[in-house]
């Protein structure tokens, strides 16, 4: 029997906006602040009602626009003041938001436009020329580009290089307040897509997830009944303060600090971008509460010396996702706080489930590297390896299945993808091994997907390896991921053709200008003579990781 979830929520068929703002005209606080910029919070802000009123106008500038129901738009930013709004103007707009990695090259984000289908792509400023060529290349005509950046709170704001400025899609505040979202109070309804969150799921490019209302209003709620959890929770919530440095064109990122932050009532301070001793100062100076972290960032506060310099006594708990962590770090960390006030616990998710499905009771000690136990209305099973038998044993490992309401719609305009990672009965196989063990809490050890987790984000191999067998002295390739400072990183094992020669570096470097730098092959290359690969010709990737284990032994990574 699956692994049922000891609690249950009621979950909503309604609008995202209205969960999070009631209705297009209740009364919404006008001072208390819901995101601030980091580097200037005292003059950039919004509130929640300053939040409605600005996603009210982007929704009804794109209606104006020509935008239709189901339209998608793509935004190519980094962090932003304004990607709430943005997220938010578009649902309202009943338009479907993309976010694309704002490292992306041209080529990357060519393939996320047309796969998508974009209508418009609204672009940071500072990355235009790529916006620019990658629209060229996708056959998107350079008047549906927008310079997106967040001068428009002064005012300001310009076209350039033909392309216009995304205010002109801001409709004026009186239209923005009489702009009303649709009702999606029915089952079908809400099973509208919201989002497309591309990932490369177990296999392959990436792929749009669909993530509809439906989704993200049971995922935010089953991630903050967590908290809930905690005796203390209203005195919690009355001091807390985020930190958001996390990509907001990640799930992770959307589903904490813009939903569940908004329906709590959690100020937000958000970062253009990771830097760590900004976030260490930002921590200081905002007092924040709680940090919700990946991994590398775990291992850097474990890390690195500086850390000590700075104040943090006003965190009050530390969170990980996106990838295994080890527990050795996870006790590291909690050494910096006095003993028994943190503790260092994990839990697990992935696009297609919205975000979250595993999480911890917030009263409960982690003593392992468990990512615990079903969230609110979540079931789990682990499953064998002919995809038919349920595996009933404790700490006996197979694969993980998930089935929830925050489980994707499906992959998009790909059914075939779909119907291989999702039952017709629900259940989403998630290519992850894992076991439970005698106190009922999951790991999640391995996966049996080829996807490498560099910094919290997907990188496929295949991608990798059909780029570096366009390299004229590459006969063969196989990419896996290394593990260092428990982050992975993406390296190469190569064989050359005879009679040609290649360095490493000039492998490395051959790579730099095709690909973002997460997909960089920073952890090293190795030349053999040939690749494992088995009878049929797939390569035997578990091999080349343990190889890879003994070769990068005792082997520290840079902080």
């Amino acid at each position: 029997m699956p692994y049922k979830s000891r609690w249950t929520i009621d979950v909503p068929n309604t609008h995202l906006a209205s969960l999070l703002l009631t209705s297009p005209t209740a009364n919404l606080s006008q001072t208390k602040r819901c995101f601030m910029e980091a580097a200037r919070p005292d003059t950039h802000y919004l509130t929640p009602h300053d939040f409605r009123l600005w996603s009210q106008r982007f929704a009804a500038g794109l209606r104006k626009s020509g935008l239709q129901p189901g339209d998608r738009v793509l935004l190519f930013s980094g962090n932003d003041l304004f990607f709430p709004v943005v997220l938010m103007g578009i649902a309202m707009a009943g338009g479907i938001f993309t976010g694309a990695n704002p490292t992306y090259v041209a080529r990357e984000l060519a393939y996320q436009l047309q796969d998508s289908g974009a209508t418009y792509l609204l672009c940071a400023g500072m990355s235009l020329d790529t916006g620019i060529e990658a629209a060229k290349l996708a056959g998107m005509s350079r008047d549906r580009v927008y310079i997106f950046d967040n001068a428009i709170y002064d005012g300001q704001g310009q076209a350039r290089k033909g392309c216009r400025y995304w205010g002109e899609l801001v409709a004026s505040p009186e239209e923005g307040a009489g702009f009303e979202w649709e009702d999606l109070s029915t089952p079908e309804l809400a099973d509208r897509t919201l989002v497309l969150n591309y990932s490369s799921g177990t296999t392959g490019r990436p792929k749009g997830v669909e993530i509809t209302h439906k989704n993200y209003v049971a995922n935010m709620l089953q991630y903050t009944h967590l908290g809930t959890l905690n005796p203390d929770y209203e005195e919690r919530r009355a001091r807390s303060r985020w930190l958001c440095f996390l990509p907001m064109y990640h799930a992770m990122a959307q589903n904490i600090f813009i939903a569940a932050a908004l329906y709590r009532g959690t100020p937000v301070y958000i970062m253009p971008k990771f830097d760590f001793v900004q976030m260490l100062e930002y921590t200081q100076k905002f007092r924040i509460t709680d940090l919700i972290l990946v991994p590398p960032v775990v291992v850097m506060l474990a890390k690195h010396p500086i850390v000590k310099k700075y104040d943090l006594s006003s965190v009050e708990s530390v969170g990980s996702g996106a990838a295994p962590l080890g527990r050795e770090t996870c006790s590291e960390v909690e050494k910096l706080w006095p003993e028994g006030k943190i503790n260092v616990k994990q839990g697990w998710g992935m696009t297609e489930a919205t975000c979250s499905i595993l999480g911890w009771d917030p009263t409960e000690k982690s003593y392992s590297a468990s990512v615990g136990e079903p969230n609110a209305n979540c079931e789990a099973k682990i499953m064998a390896e002919d995809g038919t038998t349920e595996i009933l044993e404790r700490n006996q490992r197979g694969e993980l299945w998930v089935r929830a309401q925050n489980i994707m719609k499906g992959y998009w305009r790909n059914p075939k993808a779909t119907q291989e990672t999702k039952t017709a009965d629900g259940w989403l196989r998630t290519g992850d091994i894992a076991y439970v063990d005698d106190q009922g809490k999951f790991h999640v050890v391995d996966r049996m997907k080829e996807l490498i987790k560099v910094k919290g984000n997907q990188v496929a191999p295949a991608e990798l390896e059909a780029l570096l067998l366009e390299h004229p002295a590459i006969a063969d390739v196989a990419v896996i991921g290394a593990v260092v400072n428990d982050d992975e990183r993406p390296r190469a094992y190569v064989v050359l053709k005879p009679g040609q020669s290649a360095t490493a570096e000039e492998i490395v470097g051959f790579m730099e200008g095709k690909v973002s730098a997460t997909k960089r092959i920073t952890g090293g290359v190795v030349f053999l003579e040939t690749i494992p690969k088995n009878p049929s010709g797939k390569i035997l990737r578990k091999a080349l990781r343990d190889q890879a284990a003994v070769e990068l032994k005792g082997v520290t990574a840079k902080l």
